[in-house]
């Protein structure tokens, strides 16, 4: 296994980042998960773009992407695999035990794993913790990721693989590493960015090519929707055969099918939407 860290690869027992660095100590870092199909990422652009978003929502420098496309480039190649997670991670650097940054600039790390395609359909629970739509962090894909693994252990007792969490409103909002849409009266609808929900790639190009509508929507939703399907870049379009104790009539349902054929079809015409 071959890691960039900053400016070069690594190999997996020379790669280290300090103990000082922020990303570790005050979780002071953004992400991006990217799928690579044969070594060719997928809507490289679309996850490049919300890094440097997530960047400045930080007051973290603008990720250098002509770097970074070396850096997943040179990985992809030193690691060939059918389908891999493709991971870049930007932190803070190395700074003092504080939440005060110092000065030595940003770290950038890129790592890809061999993962496998998703079920076509999964279970999910939902949890009592709420997201904040409001949050200095609402709409960033930061490291600060322990409140995902709380909720994701929960689910994964529960038997399910993901968690849905609403906000502090009571409205529908994401899960821990996905976003939820719902079908109802043969119409799809998601929560709208304004829910606190991170605007993920695969959620953006679902509605672009299903017509889904953005929609308030109470967190109770999912007892009575028609169809429930989770979207994230790992799963693409993945049905909800069970939310908590309820189970909607089949799964996948005709409109999540029809939603998972579009998305296969044009993610398959273009790697780079």
């Amino acid at each position: 296994m071959r890691i960039w860290l900053d400016g070069g690869l690594r190999d997996l027992d020379s790669a280290r980042v300090s103990v000082f660095d922020h990303g570790l100590t005050v979780g002071d870092g953004i992400f991006e998960t990217v799928k690579a199909l044969d070594g060719r990422t997928f809507a490289l652009t679309r996850h490049l773009d919300r890094l440097t978003r997530s960047a400045r929502g930080l007051g973290l420098p603008d990720p250098d992407h002509d770097e970074v496309r070396e850096a997943c480039a040179a990985v992809l190649e030193a690691n060939p695999m059918p389908l891999g997670r493709l991971r870049i991670t930007y932190t803070g650097g190395h700074g003092p035990l504080g939440s005060d940054r110092g000065e030595h600039g940003p770290t950038l790390v890129v790592a890809v794993g061999e993962t496998a395609r998703r079920p076509d359909s999964t279970s999910v629970i939902t949890v009592p913790w709420t997201r904040n739509e409001r949050g200095a962090l609402t709409g960033l894909k930061t490291t600060s990721y322990a409140e995902n693994v709380v909720a994701l252990a929960r689910a994964h007792q529960h038997g399910a693989s993901e968690a849905l969490f609403g906000n502090t409103v009571g409205q529908l909002c994401e899960g821990t590493g996905s976003n939820v849409f719902v079908v109802l009266d043969g119409e799809i609808h998601t929560p709208p960015v304004a829910s606190g929900c991170l605007p993920g790639i695969t959620r953006a190009l679902v509605a672009e090519w299903t017509g889904a509508k953005e929609t308030d929507l109470p967190l109770d939703v999912l007892q009575r929707a028609d169809e429930v399907f989770l979207t994230s870049t790992l799963r693409d379009v993945q049905a909800v055969h069970r939310v908590d104790d309820r189970e909607p009539a089949g799964a996948p349902g005709p409109v999540t099918a029809k939603a998972m054929r579009i998305f296969d079809e044009r993610a398959g015409d273009d790697l780079d939407p």
